[in-house]
Parts: C-alpha cells; sequence; structure tokens
C-alpha cells in the first residue's frame, strides 16, 4: 500500500518541481521531489550551524524539509527549503542572507547550477 500525500501544497509543489525537471533537464528538480515525497519522518531537519559550516558567503542552498534556528549564521546565503522555523528565517534575514521557497529557487534558477543541497 502506498501512503499518499494529503498537504495540497506538498502535493502541488512536488508535481511542480518534476514538471520543471523535465522542462529544464535539471535533475536536482526531480531529486527534491522525491525526496519530498518521503515520510515527514525521513525529511532533512537542518540547523544555522550546518549552514555556517559547510557554505560561503553568496551560496545558493536548497533543504527538503525544514531549516532550524539552532545555532548562529553570519553569511549571506540564500536558502530555499519547504518550511522554516521563525528564529531560523529571522536569523538568515539578519545576516543579510534571504529565506524562500523551494519554487522561488527554481525560478530564480531554473537549470538547477549552483546550488547545494543540504540534509
Amino acid at each position: 500500500m502506498r501512503l499518499q500525500k494529503t498537504d495540497p501544497n506538498l502535493v502541488l509543489l512536488i508535481a511542480d518541481l518534476k514538471k520543471s525537471s523535465r522542462e529544464n533537464g535539471a535533475d536536482i528538480w526531480r531529486d527534491i521531489a522525491q525526496r519530498l515525497e518521503k515520510s515527514n519522518a525521513n525529511r532533512a531537519e537542518v540547523n544555522l550551524s550546518k549552514l555556517e559550516r559547510y557554505t560561503t558567503d553568496g551560496d545558493f542552498v536548497v533543504v527538503a524539509g525544514k531549516v532550524l534556528g539552532a545555532g548562529s549564521i553570519n553569511k549571506k546565503v540564500t536558502v530555499a527549503a519547504y518550511d522554516f522555523s521563525e528564529s531560523a528565517k529571522k536569523k538568515i534575514a539578519e545576516a543579510g542572507g534571504k529565506g524562500i521557497s523551494i519554487m522561488e529557487l527554481v525560478k530564480m534558477k531554473p537549470n538547477g547550477t549552483g546550488i547545494k543541497i543540504m540534509r
């Protein structure tokens, strides 16, 4: 038995990511869609301390899950995620970065080049 996602926003996001992958020949969007199809327990939860450790100024990062506010970040990065904690979004903005939706990142970089995946 295959479980179906019940969140209509998530179902739409997964379909849009797969469509963008086909249209732009960008495998990264199909990869993110497949990660979002997994159960909530297997979805990524990334703390700001991890973003601080593995990114540099100007990076584009995608998280197929939630960004949490533990730790601090001092780099100007653009982070796209399915969800953000309030403190994480605030700290990213205070560091000069941006917290955006995954579809906003798809529109900014449709071919998916130069994007880091965090898990």
